[in-house]
């Protein structure tokens, strides 16, 4: 009977090549499978898949060799002169508390931080509906000039505001900068964040208190609908300002590869905290099929990351929404991971109403990383 194939590994695919050097120099027989056959070197999620009957000589090869830590270890070098961190910031109470935490992770990560504003200036005397923004009103015949000037005005205050923290030592000594952009702040963002690069965006959220001005749903949700970059929503009433602080972190999973893929760069987020993860399944039909998948997904990871405290739990049936956020109370949860793939489940999410349930109803801050 022919020996099968099963899969070793999932990596990106410059990972899965160095594997499969590493193996077939063993004479271990390797295939790759899931490549871009246009763009291979963007490919993730390759498998890396051999004989089962060669399984036990492989994870020995792996294991004696070390070979993925001396990857990360070259390059981390090259990883750290590019960590960044970008938070935009409207000037009010909750764009403040995504400073303090994005401070506090950047000191983390030995990155720099961007703080920016993108501010409208409506050149129209009618009356334009900015969300979440913060819209500055032009009578007619005064110049652009002064809305520029209270900008400016508003900015030295935040930065006179984080160096007054910084030198009082609630904030980290760390480097950081700040921008003033001119238009549509989703639209700024987006285009900002693409030239300078952050490894994450923090953003701030207003509390439930704003009834009719959800950042949620409006800038924020384009943020994450059109960059490539994860986003860390701060809500208004998070109970804590660092990071550091947190203990349980869940993370969504529909079971599927991409979701594989989502974890490791969510495990790389992780990488400065001691936490306990959680994962939990984003379907509302509860059968057997869902704790197979979910454990199966579960003994891979810990595989994969036998360091890390990893476990399962699969939803009640009925609300999704109603369902994650009794996870997120019974599970003492400080933090939900998901991908941005998951669109069907983002736009429900980022419907203001429901979005107060899940974030500004239970303090919980959420993490979106957008697969690749």
């Amino acid at each position: 009977m022919e020996d099968k194939l099963i899969t070793l590994a999932i990596h990106t695919y410059e990972k899965a090549q160095i594997l499969k050097t590493i193996l077939e120099t063993e004479g271990i027989e390797v295939y790759i499978h899931n490549v871009n056959l246009i763009q291979p070197v963007v490919s993730a999620g390759v498998r890396v898949r051999i004989k089962e009957s060669d399984l036990p000589k492989a994870l020995q090869v792996i294991e004696d060799s070390h070979w993925l830590d001396d990857l990360e270890e070259e390059t981390t070098d090259t990883d750290k002169q590019k960590k960044k961190v970008l938070i935009p910031v409207d000037f009010s109470d909750y764009s403040l508390k995504a400073c303090e935490i994005g401070f506090n992770y950047a000191v983390q990560i030995g990155a720099e931080v961007m703080i920016m504003h993108a501010y409208y200036a409506p050149y129209f005397p009618m009356a334009v509906p900015m969300g979440d923004t913060l819209a500055y009103q032009i009578d007619d015949g005064r110049e652009l000039g002064v809305v520029l000037n209270r900008v400016r005005a508003d900015m030295d205050n935040i930065y006179n505001y984080i160096n007054q923290k910084i030198a009082l030592g609630e904030l980290p000594k760390i480097k950081y900068h700040h921008i003033l952009r001119e238009g549509l702040p989703e639209e700024e963002i987006i285009a900002f964040a693409k030239e300078y690069n952050p490894s994450l965006i923090v953003m701030g959220t207003r509390g439930n208190s704003q009834k009719d001005l959800d950042l949620i749903g409006s800038v924020t949700g384009e943020v994450i609908d059109h960059n490539r970059i994860p986003v860390l929503a701060i809500p208004e009433n998070m109970p804590f300002k660092d990071l550091a602080e947190m203990k349980n972190v869940g993370f969504a999973t529909s079971f599927v590869q991409q979701d594989l893929v989502t974890f490791d760069v969510f495990m790389r987020f992780l990488r400065p905290f001691n936490v306990n993860i959680h994962l939990f399944n984003i379907s509302t039909t509860h059968d057997q099929w869902n704790e197979i998948r979910l454990t199966g997904i579960q003994e891979y990871l810990k595989k994969q990351y036998p360091d890390a405290d990893i476990s399962y739990t699969v939803l009640d049936d009925g609300d999704l929404l109603q369902a994650i956020n009794t996870f997120i109370h019974s599970k003492q949860i400080d933090l939900v991971a998901l991908s941005a793939k998951r669109r069907n489940i983002i736009a429900r999410i980022f419907n203001p109403s429901i979005a107060r349930r899940m974030l500004f109803h239970s303090e919980t801050p959420l993490l979106v990383i957008h697969g690749k």
